[in-house]
């Protein structure tokens, strides 16, 4: 079994000079003698250059050093990829230079630490004010992969070091925990996975969850922990039964328990709203055969012993994943009615799986990598063609994350070729996979030979046919993440493209009609366009609406900026008084300068959260809490306003609140039904319905009560009951 270990220099074997010597016999002991000496003198002078400096362990700095080289030792690494690990620190923290490196230790050495050291720490891709991530921190990222084009090595020496920083977390504040947590599980883990190295993924998903959600993790390692001696005999059972009857039928096999992994297993039961119990692969079991061939005889073998559960059979041989992951995953019921999940793959493939990029290792003739490198690669450069298509370095950040995905579904073209694409993808994503010019023409799609919506869901195994158009173009509403036409971000990145190309007083003309139609949609009409585009960060009104013509701007995005503004004549709402410390009551809501009051919500204006709102102390009813806009505020008289409020939503967010829209379509059979299955997919109540049919004009005019959380789940759910057919208008009722 493949392992990256953990302990490193400093674990306890004397003096430091012994750490060092003994550290070193391990790395450098089998390796021919003109290596050995170079990583004698590349310690050498790591240690010098450390000299005095100290981790917020406490540990000497050249600890991180060692241990880093030590990690990529276990993946096979060449002597000057271990040589650049121990020097990785120098430059940038020390007095030694490039040219002192390349001098002592070639250009190759030097070339590696130069990149590692222009790398620098990836953007912490938070997001600033008005929704939008920091330009620079996302060009860091695209810096990363442009390197690793160049030399991969330069990559996985930042995971080897990324990976060590993980191990070392807890000595850092819980804000920087939380920030190297993040950037982890957002950039390098997904990168581990696409070079598919197993090892480094897992243990980089496992420790960014411990510091991300740390109740959680310690549940899922409880629950391990305390089933443990019942869990090591089951599978003990299930060893010994498995080789028995492999070697029956001739095939040789190493079977063993597989490791659990907390991500895994937590990710499962999100994605699955599972409790613990039910999730497969906490009883795992890994099969490894000699030949490729054997991998299908041994699950023969598998689904003759236990039976089966058919949704839960992956081949990812015949179907590798992107990063050339291959297997036999199978899920079963065994012994005692217990499920376990059994992983079957060659030696080969165990190799790859664990060891992925670094299982090919070595260069040909010219400095170029091996073919297995380049086609680990390769996904890379197709990234990286991302100027023509994104407008901004944080669509690409964007793009990778949804790229890097080890999630995914395979359909057929009706030619019989497979085609990869992340899973929960639609068939217009298929349509801009296929051909950019297929995208912008698709006009319907085929599944299995029956006409589909272009927001149905593939499922592997399905056969895609794309029907076009001979003129045609992409629609706004494919960009609506409501709507659910698009998964992919390589697909909304062409549809944006293509808006951007279009004239720029068109995509202004096109905004506004948007703005303007969710606005009034959401019961914001009022709202002030200049301060929204203020807040939005944009130099003007036009620019923000040829942002939300061209598809950059989201309609979500809109709500929510509108929704954070105080709206005209807000200022005069609020009465002088003496800052004092916030009070809430039952409902969550922050009141400013007055404890335990009762607290409800107006019925004239219904205000949800993300909603501006202000607080009217009432004669013997405790405070009613309005919109900012509602009009029964904005016709209070004067010595009436010194019984306002200011007033936050507080802890109050997590609750529901009732909501009424109206509704105008023309009636049809269903069409209620249509409505409220909507709603129910989007887990929104409906609490009162009062619909009225016009017969003169068909028109069926309704008003529904929903309870709505915030004013982004109301954004949603008005955008997809708009796509219902013969809904001619619907939008949250007016106050009054």
């Amino acid at each position: 079994m493949v392992s990256v270990k953990s302990p490193g220099p400093g674990s306890g074997i004397g003096t430091e000079d012994e750490h060092d010597t003994h550290w070193l016999r391990t790395l450098a002991g089998a390796r021919p003698a003109a290596e050995r000496e170079l990583l004698t003198r590349a310690l050498e002078l790591a240690r010098r250059a450390h000299t005095g400096q100290q981790r917020h362990s406490g540990e000497p700095y050249l600890s991180h050093v060692l241990a880093v080289a030590g990690i990529l030792n276990d993946l096979n690494l060449d002597y000057e990829t271990l040589a650049a690990a121990i020097l990785h620190d120098t430059v940038e923290d020390t007095t030694v230079t490039l040219a002192d490196i390349e001098r002592d230790f070639g250009k190759t050495v030097a070339q590696l630490v130069d990149g590692v050291t222009k790398m620098g720490r990836i953007g912490r891709l938070q997001e600033t004010q008005g929704g939008r991530r920091e330009h620079q921190d996302a060009e860091s990222l695209r810096k990363l992969l442009l390197a690793m084009v160049d030399d991969v090595r330069v990559v996985l020496i930042k995971l080897a070091d990324r990976l060590h920083n993980m191990r070392t977390l807890k000595y850092l504040d819980a804000a920087r925990q939380q920030q190297i947590a993040r950037e982890t599980l957002d950039i390098y883990a997904p990168l581990a996975n696409r070079l598919g190295i197993g090892q480094i993924k897992w243990e980089l998903e496992d420790l960014s969850l411990r510091y991300l959600e740390p109740d959680s993790y310690r549940e899922i390692a409880v629950h391990l922990d305390e089933r443990r001696i019942d869990r090591e005999r089951f599978i003990d059972r299930v060893v010994r039964q498995l080789q028995r009857e492999l070697e029956a039928v001739g095939v040789q096999a190493e079977v063993s328990g597989r490791p659990k992994h907390i991500y895994s297993i937590w990710r499962k039961m999100q994605r699955k709203n599972l409790p613990f119990n039910q999730i497969f692969d906490v009883r795992a079991v890994r099969i490894i055969v000699e030949r490729d061939a054997d991998c299908y005889a041994a699950l023969g073998v598998v689904h003759s012993l236990w039976h089966h559960i058919p949704k839960e059979f992956d081949d990812y041989i015949a179907n590798p994943k992107e990063n050339n992951y291959r297997s036999l995953h199978t899920a079963v019921v065994g012994p005692g009615g217990q499920t376990m999940e059994v992983q079957i793959r060659s030696r080969d493939m165990h190799e790859h799986a664990e060891l992925g990029i670094a299982a090919h290792w070595h260069y040909k003739e010219g400095g170029r990598f091996d073919s297995g490198i380049e086609q680990r690669v390769a996904w890379l450069r197709q990234l990286l063609e991302w100027k023509d298509e994104e407008s901004t370095a944080t669509e690409f950040v964007d793009r990778f994350k949804s790229e890097s995905g080890s999630e995914r579904v395979y359909v057929l073209t009706p030619q019989g070729r497979v085609v990869d694409l992340p899973q929960g993808a639609t068939p217009l994503d298929f349509a801009y996979y296929v051909h950019t010019d297929v995208g912008h023409r698709c006009r319907g799609a085929k599944v299995n030979g029956h006409i589909v919506p272009l927001t149905y869901e593939l499922h592997n195994g399905e056969q895609v046919e794309i029907l076009t158009t001979r003129q045609g173009a992409p629609s706004r509403d494919w960009l609506n993440a409501h709507l659910g036409f698009l998964k992919t971000s390589r697909a909304r990145a062409k549809v944006r493209h293509w808006f951007r190309e279009q004239d720029y007083d068109k995509n202004v003309a096109a905004g506004r009609t948007v703005l303007d139609r969710e606005l009034h949609r959401l019961g914001m009409g009022n709202c002030n366009w200049e301060q929204l585009a203020e807040r939005l960060h944009y130099s003007d009104v036009s620019d923000m609406l040829s942002a939300i013509g061209n598809g950059d701007l989201s309609t979500a995005q809109l709500a929510g900026a509108a929704n954070e503004l105080a709206l005209p004549g807000s200022e005069e709402f609020v009465p002088a008084r003496p800052a004092r410390s916030a009070d809430s009551g039952d409902t969550g809501l922050s009141i400013e300068g007055v404890g335990n009051l009762l607290t409800q919500m107006a019925k004239c204006c219904r205000p949800v959260p993300q909603d501006p709102i202000v607080g009217y102390i009432t004669r013997g009813r405790g405070v009613t809490i309005h919109r900012r806009d509602c009009p029964n505020v904005l016709r209070l008289a004067a010595e009436e306003r010194e019984r306002l409020l200011e007033v936050d939503w507080g802890g109050a967010a997590s609750e529901v609140y009732p909501v009424e829209i109206e509704i105008l379509a023309f009636d049809r059979s269903g069409l209620l039904r249509d409505i409220t299955s909507v709603l129910a997919n989007e887990k929104i109540n409906v609490i009162g319905v009062n619909t009225y049919t016009d017969k003169k004009d068909y028109a069926a005019h309704m008003r529904l009560t929903l309870e709505i959380r915030d004013i982004g789940e109301l954004s949603r759910a008005l955008g997809r009951i708009s796509q219902l057919p013969n809904v001619v208008e619907v939008r949250r009722r007016p106050s009054h």
